[in-house]
């Protein structure tokens, strides 16, 4: 019986019993489980939702009297200046959360068993983003339709131009999402990495050209808003959806999210590796 036993194990780890995933199938595996988690409560995805939409009907309205000013009314409403500015902020938290949600897996011991299964531990890092990502398409998806329905929202490009515009914001969220990422690795506090976050986020959102046209800032804040990867992404997206010149925004703003993403998952796959 013993010997029989013996077998049947040494059958069952038989590589050609059971085959070694590859990469890209335990990314499907892991960025499943993620957006089992992140769509499992319905109350979590509803204010989850809700909660970009309520922010541009309070930044809609309490900023309304911007849309005077020579630098916005140019767009016909200031929402149509806003609303453009807001996917790429919504994009920017998104990429904060993935952050998060990977430090939640390391504390609670979902990584440190990983390691105990022949997989990639890269794999973990791309599955998180790439969940957190198709969650921010929806959140891009939805925020856009509500803009358009409750708001007001004309996006001149049209259908073609508001969908390479939410294209662009998800490419650039991806991106970013790595930034943060490699950040939790580096730090693996959750009171220091939110710390850290919203001294990166906020001076990139208020110091860019979302909210108010950049000729009506300060010198400082102009130079500052020049060297800003928020302000080529968010001039890109308002060029796409509105229909306005592009200029070199778009290359530009593609051009810091793939620099931002090479070295968020360089930094990201080295710490996590050797810390996990």
């Amino acid at each position: 019986m013993t010997q029989a036993r013996h077998r049947a194990v040494a059958a069952l780890a038989d590589p050609a019993v059971w085959p070694e995933s590859g990469f890209w199938t335990q990314v499907h595996v892991l960025a499943a489980r993620s957006l089992r988690t992140a769509f499992g409560d319905r109350r979590l995805v509803f204010f989850g939702l809700l909660q970009p939409v309520v922010l541009l009907l309070l930044f809609s309205q309490v900023f309304s009297g911007v849309g005077a000013l020579p630098g916005v009314a140019a767009y016909q409403g200031y929402v149509n200046f806003l609303v453009p500015a807001t996917l790429v902020n919504i994009a920017m938290t998104t990429a904060m959360s993935s952050g998060a949600g990977l430090l939640a897996e390391i504390f609670g011991g979902f990584t440190g068993r990983l390691r105990c299964l022949p997989i990639s531990l890269f794999s973990v890092l791309v599955a998180r983003t790439l969940a957190d990502s198709a969650r921010l398409g929806v959140q891009l998806v939805v925020t856009a339709l509500a803009s358009v329905v409750f708001l007001g929202f004309r996006p001149a490009g049209g259908v073609l131009g508001l969908g390479l515009a939410l294209l662009l914001t998800l490419v650039v969220g991806w991106c970013l999402s790595w930034v943060f990422v490699a950040i939790t690795t580096w730090l693996r506090k959750a009171e220091t990495l939110q710390a850290a976050s919203f001294v990166v986020m906020f001076p990139l959102m208020f110091s860019s050209s979302a909210y108010m046209p950049l000729d009506t800032m300060p010198a400082w804040v102009r130079a500052v808003s020049a060297v800003n990867p928020l302000t080529y992404a968010i001039d890109a997206t308002r060029a796409l959806a509105l229909a306005r010149p592009i200029g070199w925004s778009l290359a530009a703003a593609l051009a810091i999210a793939a620099v931002a993403a090479a070295a968020g998952s360089s930094l990201a796959a080295r710490t996590f590796r050797s810390h996990t």
